[in-house]
Formats: structure tokens, C-alpha cells, sequence
């Protein structure tokens, strides 16, 4: 968590303004054939409606490359993103629904902005310079990523397109004890690929009221595109030599544990499903991996964290943030319940997600850094990633 000082990078660019049109429920092929293309790489359509009536937007943004970022304005979730595999092939590699109104109760977040806390707070309370703030309670006795949070909200975008890529900023206005967390927080998320085929996520938010913030991206991920089944044989490379162990609950308790002789050690390249099932309490608790780590950092700007390769496909996703951890959680609670994209059934572990933050818990853990935001401060945190093959 840093206060920062500067000019937005939506004010450096060309602002394109979004069209606003309207539409009844609509499927992502609907969207893109309906779609106002206002350039070869930059595309606006209009999208369905939430729950309660208002339209969406579908944006679609594309580099030189051929790849492609799909995105909505409802809970700024991510649709899919299509990049090439070792022969050219381009390929789908994010799960999710066709539709808008599949989202609507999206349990999973497929895709989805993350506010205004990433991850779990133990008990779903909190304690901020002596007051005590209660928050809803949908993780167990937990509070999960804020509640009916950021996910479910519409964000207002404006795209635009310069010389440093394609793009929109979305803005969200959270009001003061929304979902019981105090001030009114306004939030600012740029979406951004450019042409070395990174997609760069900027959040920023300022708040009227002391705070907690903790802000991530929650796409799940297979890079073996739309055939693959589960992840089990992509290598993954975690840059951190500890781990934020969790009880029963799935809440940290607080010990920075080292990585070392455990299957939580992703310092070299490891396939995902080579230790998961190993006799192991940590792993018994979450069912495989659903763990915070402590990414190794030298610095307050962007930091290596992970990478991934898929071994038959080639593809590789690599992650830079200025996040101090990262979540790294191995799809297990996909049950096969689920239909997503083209009548696809998930299946466990048929998806993994790589989510930067701040560490779990941490508004009632001192020792861990600080997720607090006051009057006069600029949240700020941005991730990297980028799209290539072996």
C-alpha cells in the first residue's frame, strides 16, 4: 500500500467514449456481431443487462499480435482472453460464461474485479483505530472478497487507444458503509494491452473515511485453451520463499512459513499436480493449494512474481506486480456442476488463478503490511501479465 501523486493514465491518452445503446440479454457471439468497431483493435458493444435493468457493455481490445481481451462492465470481468500457442493458434485460455446474466451469481467470480477486500477477513469484522466494523459473513463465519462486492457492481468505462496501447478506465463510486466497510471509496481500474502482448491492470481508489482496501483480479486460467481439461500439468514458478499458512477456515495464522521441503515450494518450475495430493494439512484444508505467498521483493515497484508454462501448447503467462503476495488457487472447489463457455463442464482443478494482493486477513493481523487507506492517500497497485510461448 503506497500513496502516489501523478496524472492518470486515462488523462495521457485518447478517450474514446463508449456507446451506450441498449439491449435486452445478450451472448457474447450477439455482441461481438452487433459490436461498433471503433478501430481494428478497439471495440465497444452493448451487452445484456444486470439484475436490475441497466445495460452493459462488452469492450473487446486487440494488439498486433492477433491477442485478444474481452472484458464487460458489470463487476469489470474479464470474458476471455485469447493469445497464440507455439504453432500460431489462437485459443481461448480464461474460463467463464457466454452470457451476462450467467454472471449474475457468479459464486466462483470467473473473471472478476475484487473489492473492496480481496480474499478472506477471519469472523468478518474488522477493528480500525478503535472502531469495529461488522461485514457480511459469506465464507462461513468469514467475510469473502468484500461480499456482495465490486464483482456484482457496474462500472462506468471510457476506452481509449494511444500509442501505448489499447484500453479503458473504469470508475466505480463504493458509498460510505457499503457492505459495511466505512467511507465512501471511488475507485479508478485501466485495462491495458499493448503490443508486447501485456495486459497491465492499474487500480487506484481514495476514500472519505479511514479504510481497508485490497483490490486483485480474479480470472481463472487454462492456458491449454477451450479442450484442455484440468491444470494439473502446467509447470508454475512462484518467486516467494514463504507462504501464510491458514487454519481451519482457510484464515492465516499469522506465521510467514518457509516454502522449503514443502509441496508449497514453487521456487523452480514445478508441475501444479506433482505434490497436490501429497499427505499434507495445509493442502487437506484447502483441498489443494488456496494459499497466500509471500512473493520475495527488493522494492516498491513492479516485482516478478510467477510464471506458468503449458508444456504441450507452449503457451506461458508471466506475472509482474507491485503486490507484496499472491494467491495461488488450484480451481478445487470446481466440482463439475458448473457449464461455462460453449457448454464446457469444469471440472476440479480445470482452472487455476494467480491473484495479486495484500495477504488475507491482514486488517486484524498487525504484523502483516498494512491494508489501511485514509483521507488524502491514493491506493495504488498494478499487475502485469504477459502472454508468450516457451
Amino acid at each position: 500500500m503506497r500513496a502516489t501523486r501523478g496524472v492518470s493514465l486515462s488523462a495521457l491518452l485518447i478517450t474514446l467514449p463508449l456507446l451506450a445503446a441498449a439491449c435486452g440479454g445478450g451472448t457474447s457471439s450477439e455482441a461481438t456481431q452487433n459490436s461498433m468497431e471503433t478501430s481494428p483493435r478497439l471495440t465497444s458493444a452493448p451487452f445484456g443487462r444486470t439484475p436490475d435493468g441497466r445495460s452493459i457493455d462488452l469492450i473487446t481490445l486487440r494488439n498486433n499480435k492477433k491477442t485478444e481481451v474481452r472484458f464487460m462492465t458489470y463487476g469489470g470481468i474479464i470474458l476471455s482472453i485469447k493469445t497464440a500457442d507455439k504453432d500460431g493458434t489462437l485459443d481461448d485460455i480464461t474460463l467463464g460464461y457466454d452470457t451476462s446474466d450467467a454472471y449474475a451469481n457468479n459464486s466462483t467470480y470467473f473473471g472478476a474485479l475484487i473489492g473492496r477486500y480481496a480474499n478472506r477477513i477471519a469472523n468478518a469484522s474488522f477493528t480500525l483505530d478503535g472502531q469495529k466494523y461488522t461485514l457480511p459473513a459469506n465464507n462461513g463465519v468469514n467475510s469473502l472478497h468484500g461480499g456482495k462486492g465490486w464483482d456484482q457492481a457496474l462500472w462506468t468505462a471510457d476506452a481509449f487507444q494511444g500509442a501505448s496501447g489499447v484500453g479503458a478506465v473504469l470508475t466505480l463510486t463504493s458509498p460510505d458503509g457499503d457492505q459495511g466497510y466505512p467511507g465512501e471509496v471511488k475507485a479508478t481500474v485501466t485495462y491495458l494491452l499493448n503490443d508486447d502482448n501485456e495486459f497491465k491492470v492499474t487500480y487506484e481508489a481514495t476514500t472519505s473515511k479511514p479504510t481497508v482496501i485490497n483490490l486483485t483480479q480474479h480470472t481463472y486460467f487454462n492456458l491449454a485453451g477451450t479442450k484442455a481439461n484440468d491444470i494439473l500439468g502446467h509447470q508454475l514458478m512462484i518467486n516467494a520463499d514463504r507462504y501464510t499458512p491458514v487454519d481451519d477456515t482457510l484464515i492465516p495464522t499469522g506465521v510467514l512459513a518457509p516454502v522449503d521441503g514443502t509441496p508449497f515450494d514453487f521456487r523452480t518450475p514445478t508441475a501444479i499436480g506433482a505434490r497436490i495430493n501429497e499427505p499434507n494439512e495445509q493442502l487437506t484444508r484447502g483441498k489443494g493449494y488456496d494459499h497466500n505467498w509471500v512473493l520475495n521483493r527488493t522494492g516498491n515497484g513492479l516485482e516478478h512474481a510467477a510464471h506458468v508454462i503449458e508444456p504441450v501448447t507452449g503457451r506461458r503467462l508471466d506475472i509482474t506486480t507491485t503486490e507484496p503476495g499472491i494467491q495461488f488457487y488450484s480451481g478445487n472447489f470446481l466440482d463439475g456442476t458448473i457449464t461455462g463457455k460453449g457448454g464446457k463442464v469444469y471440472i476440479q482443478r480445470g482452472g487455476f488463478c494467480l491473484e495479486t494482493q495484500h495477504f488475507p486477513d491482514s486488517p486484524n493481523q498487525p504484523s502483516f503490511p498494512s491494508t489501511t487507506l485514509r483521507p488524502g492517500e491514493t491506493y495504488h497497485s498494478e499487475t502485469v501479465f504477459k502472454f508468450g510461448v516457451k
